[in-house]
């Protein structure tokens, strides 16, 4: 099979748009390939010749939604003010709360580790480009940019992972703030 294929092109989005909607009101291991296979208006067979488990399908499916997040982390200015959030984190934070009941199923406990693993490792790649290219805070000369990248990356999955799992949590604003103000310790 070609993935530049068109017809392969339109399977795999329609794959991928029948995984995020069944995700949005079933936890992820109460989703069958045969459930997928329904909502896409295919055959099972067909999903396996695109992808090798439901895991891979349902991280290939949050990839743009990854890559959002990656791109707002890698966008925060070094030099705001530690009492005021970038407005990059907390459009980041908007984007989670907008999507929670995905991320909470992406990133719970009965989550995908594909996925998150995916998401730091994208924000890592970010982050670490970004010191790269010599935009990187002050103060860490002695941590290797690879090393403080994927400190940062490991740290903002866990803050998303355990705010979404609260539903009392702080505003988006709050986390935001407190998230920048650990960051820039």
């Amino acid at each position: 099979m070609n993935p530049e294929d068109p017809r392969a092109r339109r399977t795999r989005a329609s794959l991928r748009s029948a995984v995020l909607e069944l995700a949005a009101d079933h936890d992820l291991n109460d989703i069958t390939m045969a459930a997928v296979a329904r909502r896409a208006s295919v055959n099972r067979a067909t999903i396996y010749a695109h992808y090798r488990d439901q895991d891979e399908l349902v991280t290939d499916a949050m990839e743009e939604a990854v890559a959002q997040v990656a791109r707002a982390a890698g966008l925060c200015p070094l030099d705001a003010p530690p009492d005021r959030a970038p407005e990059q984190l907390v459009d980041l934070f908007e984007h989670v709360a907008v999507n929670a009941t995905l991320y909470r199923r992406m990133l719970g406990p009965q989550g995908s580790a594909r996925f998150a693993a995916r998401m730091r490792s994208r924000l890592a790649e970010e982050l670490e480009a970004r010191f790269a290219a010599g935009n990187r805070p002050s103060g860490y000369g002695d941590v290797p940019p690879d090393l403080h990248a994927c400190y940062l990356a490991g740290a903002l999955v866990g803050v998303i992972a355990g705010w979404i799992a609260r539903p009392d949590g702080p505003s988006v604003a709050e986390l935001a703030g407190a998230t920048w103000r650990l960051f820039r310790r």
